[in-house]
């Protein structure tokens, strides 16, 4: 199934590499690292220390964009 995501968010797909998981730009990072991280209770600070190639605007970005799905689901 090919997904499609705004052209404005900071991530990558190739169903070659990863499984086709949604990246952040120019990494290897799944998105999906940034939730698991967050629910083992790791801060984004951590989280970016540890993935180095991710830049914060980056994760901003995607909790961001999460967050109106949200919103917008319950309007």
């Amino acid at each position: 199934m090919l997904k499609t995501w705004p052209t404005d968010l900071p991530i990558w797909t190739d169903p070659e590499r990863l499984g086709g998981a949604p990246c952040f730009l120019n990494t290897r990072v799944p998105v999906d690292a940034l939730f698991a991280n967050l629910e083992d209770g790791v801060s984004l600070d951590e989280f970016l220390t540890a993935f180095d190639g991710v830049k914060r605007e980056h994760a901003l970005a995607i909790l961001e964009y999460v967050r109106k799905i949200f919103r917008n689901e319950a309007a």
